[in-house]
């Protein structure tokens, strides 16, 4: 099961697409720039970038991902949500009336950590990865509260940072800005195990 191959897209609307692709090759994964919906046809899993998370749920409402990225969840592919994404994937967002794809069952709150000044680095324990993950926090999002099936797999100064709801995984920072491809080989192993159906998220 570890080495048969699987294809990930990463969501190219905005964000750093470059590097996450990058990141999904060094985890053995055939990583795709996805554009447009009819790709999302021949993808295992997905991963939505950081970015301006307004903008990218505007452009994905443009394009008609909103949609059939939900069909993409509903099929039980995996979905990865780094920053932006992770907003773009909550049911619920401080202070805004509709989330974007409403998919993960948490309630999130935008730029938490502060502005672009306020950014910063960490090493950070991730439960399912043996050592700590370097960890770029940008202007990043805070999961404020989560639903009975969300599993919390990493804290900062008690701050929920790091989360998995079935086939969903996110996480407020940026794994994708440094060389440790750990987390993006974490969700390559969630989208094995998906082909292979020994896991029904």
């Amino acid at each position: 099961m570890t080495n048969q191959t699987v294809k990930i897209g990463v969501l190219a609307l905005q964000g750093a697409v470059s590097e996450h692709l990058r990141s999904l090759e060094r985890a053995g994964a055939e990583a795709v720039s996805v554009k447009r919906t009819e790709q999302l046809d021949g993808l295992d899993g997905l991963v939505i970038p950081g970015g301006e998370s307004t903008t990218i749920g505007k452009l994905m409402r443009k394009y008609g991902f909103i949609e059939r990225v939900r069909e993409f969840s509903e099929a039980g592919r995996p979905i990865f949500g780094t920053c932006a994404g992770l907003i773009v994937l909550a049911k619920e967002i401080e202070g805004q009336e509709e989330p974007h794809l409403g998919l993960m069952d948490m309630k999130v709150a935008r730029n938490a950590f502060g502005r672009q000044r306020e950014s910063f680095e960490t090493d950070l324990p991730i439960k399912g990865i043996e050592q700590p993950v370097r960890a770029v926090f940008i202007r990043a999002p805070l999961i404020r509260e989560i639903g009975e099936g969300v599993e919390v797999l990493a804290t900062y100064n008690e701050e929920m940072v790091t989360a998995r709801e079935g086939h969903l995984l996110v996480s407020s920072f940026h794994p994708e800005l440094t060389d440790d491809y750990r987390l993006h080989e974490y969700f390559a192993g969630m989208v094995r195990e998906f082909k292979s159906g020994a896991a029904k998220g």
